[in-house]
């Protein structure tokens, strides 16, 4: 069972529950046209919608308000991503085939997995063209990107240490030199600075083409080190069992799955499965399961008239019958009742998150 990606230009209009910060540039992303953007996300779902390059569809695993701040920097060939993010969630992205992305933690003490491999402060990612997988992020989680075209890493590779830079044929990390990562990473923070506090700047042709230059050198001398971290000799397996996961899930994202229907339709056994989800994902398959329908009857919930639908009729249409284990769980996860998202108004603001101690999600749910 395949899918097909399709990759969209992303308009400068917000996706609805996104807050969009006053910059100088705000339009969708031309070649060799300076731009960027600083938004504040609370929608989960837009944020996803808002990460450039990427198809991003994920979970929040953890209570509260969401809250995400995503800066956005295109310069002449590179383009800039920071993010700053204050609950933990999981995530499934694919990355446009077209271009070549790394990725790192900006900040000391980050938990962030990629594809199952923790991401450490001085390592750097390298993608496989058309890279898939399940991202997991810790709350308070800052990670940077910088993506360009094939085409444009292959020839700075060959100018500046001549030879050809090209994406791996499996994501893996890499330790760069220390003085050539604090080039990139001290690179990066600028250009980020720049989009918040003096957007006019950034985007003058002769600042643009300066720090692209220096961006693109920066990054060649981290990968031109070729150390890539030996990761252990299952990681495309798991990575395998993992795609053929979501892919199984897509095709029914609305379907009540069993374990032993899922084990079967993705090839693994249960075993097999709840290993790479540990792995991957921080969690056993089942809870997973859970949380993604759980995440499904809260947008349906605040979605819903309640003059039309009950909490009822949408919790046992995502496989949730005891309906009291339900509403405990809900209350943990989103700080409300069921009703009382069924109940609000679309323009009302989300709710706030309730004070004290945060309680693990209900195992039991």
């Amino acid at each position: 069972m395949s899918r097909t990606i399709t990759f969209r230009k992303i308009e400068s209009k917000a996706a609805p529950g996104a807050v969009i910060m006053p910059r100088s540039e705000n339009r969708p992303m031309e070649a060799g046209v300076a731009s960027s953007t600083v938004r504040t996300f609370t929608d989960p779902d837009a944020y996803h919608a808002a990460i450039r390059h990427t198809h991003a569809e994920g979970i929040v695993t953890g209570r509260g308000q969401f809250r995400a701040e995503l800066t956005l920097v295109r310069l002449n060939r590179v383009s800039l991503h920071r993010s700053e993010e204050a609950l933990p969630r999981l995530t499934y992205s694919a990355v446009d085939p077209a271009l070549f992305l790394v990725a790192f933690p900006v900040h000391r003490d980050q938990q962030l997995y990629l594809g199952g491999l923790e991401m450490a402060h001085g390592d750097i990612f390298a993608f496989r063209a058309g890279s898939e997988a399940y991202n997991r992020l810790a709350a308070g989680c800052r990670w940077g990107s910088i993506f360009l075209t094939h085409e444009d890493i292959a020839a700075a590779g060959e100018a500046i240490v001549a030879r050809e830079l090209t994406a791996p044929p499996a994501t893996h990390r890499i330790k760069p030199p220390r003085a050539a990562l604090n080039r990139l990473l001290n690179l990066h923070e600028a250009a980020g600075h720049l989009a918040k506090t003096a957007p006019d700047i950034l985007v003058k042709p002769e600042v643009a083409r300066a720090m692209d230059q220096a961006v693109v050198e920066a990054m060649v001398g981290c990968l031109a080190s070729d150390d890539p971290v030996n990761d252990r000799h299952a990681y495309r397996h798991h990575a395998r069992v993992m795609r053929r996961l979501e892919e199984v899930l897509r095709a029914g994202p609305e379907r009540s799955l069993y374990m032993d229907d899922l084990c079967k339709a993705i090839g693994a056994s249960y075993r097999t499965l709840h290993v790479c989800c540990r792995e991957q994902l921080g969690m056993s398959p089942k809870r997973y399961l859970m949380l993604r329908r759980m995440h499904l009857a809260h947008r349906a919930l605040s979605r819903g008239d309640p003059e039309k639908t009950s909490v009822t009729e949408i919790a046992t249409d995502y496989g949730f019958w005891e309906l009291g284990r339900f509403s405990v769980a809900y209350r943990s996860l989103f700080g409300e009742s069921p009703s009382t998202t069924l109940r609000r108004l679309p323009d009302d603001p989300a709710p706030v998150e309730i004070a004290g101690a945060s309680r693990q999600f209900a195992e039991s749910a």
